[in-house]
């Protein structure tokens, strides 16, 4: 299959899939005699693995390192296994992050009539003396 369409099944861009051959991210494409890329399975394969993985926000150096692991190296399995663990940590933690600011977000919205209207009132009032100062 065509770029066109390996990037209709994987959801990656065309860009982005150049970008992956050029970086080493997925093996080097085969051309038909038009010499136009001609995408099998395991690049198909290839492409939305590292879709997934920078879907969850890893850096495209880890997805390099990762593949060359994978690709390269004999019994790499637990560094492999120590990438995709500190990729989940790291997203756990930008999670938790996102979970804190929602609440709080709730919180001023549950609390915008006694709360929040109170605080810009007095925020306005603030500024209205520090113009008088001046």
């Amino acid at each position: 299959m065509n770029i066109k369409e390996a990037s209709q099944i994987t959801g990656v861009p065309a860009s982005t899939i150049r970008y992956y051959e050029k970086e080493n991210i997925i093996p080097a494409v085969d051309r038909n005699e038009s010499g136009v890329r001609d995408f099998d399975d395991h690049a198909i394969r290839r492409i939305s693995f590292a879709k997934k993985m920078r879907d969850a926000g890893m850096e495209i150096s880890t997805l390099k390192q990762y593949i060359n692991l994978f690709d390269n190296v004999e019994n790499s399995e637990d560094e492999q296994l120590s990438l995709l663990v500190e990729q989940k940590r790291l997203m756990e933690e930008k999670r938790d992050k996102m979970n804190d600011a929602i609440n709080h977000l709730a919180h001023k919205i549950e609390n915008f009539d006694t709360h929040m209207l109170r605080i810009e009132d007095e925020l306005r009032t603030m500024k209205a003396n520090k113009k008088e100062r001046l």
